[in-house]
């Protein structure tokens, strides 16, 4: 691998997450030259440790708009950098008639994103057990991914189209024009800076100002003995609901989070986004708990794996010894009041970050809109 000691390029981008990948997707299609500079030997953070899920479907606002770019830049990758995929749409399971009276409010504002399912429909394409179904939905524009091999794969993409990598290679300053780094240093006309939760670090001034914390996560992958169906697609519950700005319109989204918080205080005090994805392999990926502070500790609560399990076998309608961890782990992302943060701290130098938990939904369409706005003019 080169060192980027005396580079230059017409951008350089600090970050190799799903929004510096973004970003230097966005350049190179636009002619330029580009660098990217990760101080990890691979990506390792929160761009690989989550779903996998591109919600397309449930966002609102600005949001909806990066989203939607990104939907279309996700299936583009899909065919030129042959990233594994599922354009299949996702489904959210309804399993109380609040639930379902939301679910149907939902639709009824966007029947191009969703549309009604029967409870049998919503079961054999959710693998939930039937007796705790009353309905549901199909997202129709959602896509899945594999998180654990997509930003490889469109790295490789990348540099096959001329995109320079330099990982294991940290930040030491940054100035108008110029990159100091571990390895020497690079020239380019203008910077991005994508380190996701890590912006209070590079400047610590922005991270106040915008108010970013850490938001740590409880995640797990999982064998589901008895598992009636495979899962055809990504799945939300009620919890999820209570997440995506798309259900906030719904007037039954207060009688949902009510019913949710005063029968299970203990999930609601885990921040609880009850919420799977299958894996190729047929694995699935159980989560996921939120915790924030300027700084995610390393000692993972029990109770909040046991919770988890126990919902899913639960909402599986299997035997809590039939769902069988095969790993733990901590996810981390960026957390901030608004959710998206773009900033030119000083001339030519911007900060782009995903502040909530929407990254692989909209990194992609978010990355894009700013390369415009720097190189055409666009709003961002």
């Amino acid at each position: 691998m080169s060192t980027p000691a005396d580079r230059t390029a017409d951008i350089a981008i600090v970050g190799a997450g799903i929004v510096g990948l973004g970003h230097a997707l966005a350049a190179v299609d636009r002619g330029l030259r580009v660098i990217v500079i990760e101080r990890g030997s691979r990506q390792n953070g929160a761009s690989i440790r989550n779903f996998g899920h591109a919600c397309i479907s449930v966002q609102s606002g600005v949001a909806q708009e990066y989203a939607d770019r990104a939907r279309e830049l996700w299936l583009r990758l899909r065919d030129e950098a042959g990233l594994w995929m599922r354009d299949v749409g996702g489904y959210v399971v309804a399993r109380h008639e609040d639930e379902l009276a939301a679910v149907g409010e939902f639709v009824e504002r966007r029947p191009g994103d969703a549309r009604l399912l029967s409870p049998s429909e919503t079961a054999a394409a959710t693998g939930a057990d039937p007796a705790g179904v009353v309905g549901g939905a199909h997202l129709l524009r959602d896509l899945q991914v594999n998180p654990r091999e997509a930003l490889f794969d469109i790295t490789r993409y990348l540099e096959s189209r001329g995109v320079e990598f330099h990982f294991t290679t940290a930040v030491r300053r940054i100035e108008p024009r110029r990159l100091e780094t571990t390895r020497g240093t690079v020239e380019a006309e203008r910077v991005v800076v994508a380190v996701n939760y890590d912006v209070d670090q590079v400047f610590p001034e922005l991270g106040e100002r915008y108010s970013v914390r850490r938001c740590g996560l409880d995640m797990t992958r999982v064998a589901v003995d008895g598992l009636r169906a495979p899962l055809a697609g990504p799945v939300l519950t009620g919890w999820s609901m209570l997440r995506y700005s798309g259900f906030a319109a719904s007037p039954s989204l207060g009688a949902v989070r009510d019913r949710l918080h005063s029968t299970w205080p203990s999930l609601a005090d885990l921040d609880l986004n009850q919420m799977y994805t299958q894996l190729p392999d047929g694995t699935v990926i159980v989560g996921d708990t939120h915790y924030r502070d300027d700084t995610v500790t390393p000692f993972q609560q029990e109770h909040a794996f046991s919770s988890m399990l126990e919902a899913a076998a639960s909402f599986f309608g299997v035997g809590a010894s039939q769902v069988r961890v095969l790993e733990r782990w901590q996810g981390v992302y960026a957390s901030a009041p608004e959710e998206f943060l773009v900033d030119e701290v000083v001339a030519g130098v911007h900060v782009v970050s995903v502040t909530t938990g929407i990254g692989m939904t909209t990194g992609l369409g978010l990355a894009d809109r700013v390369i415009a706005s720097l190189y055409e003019g666009a709003a961002v």
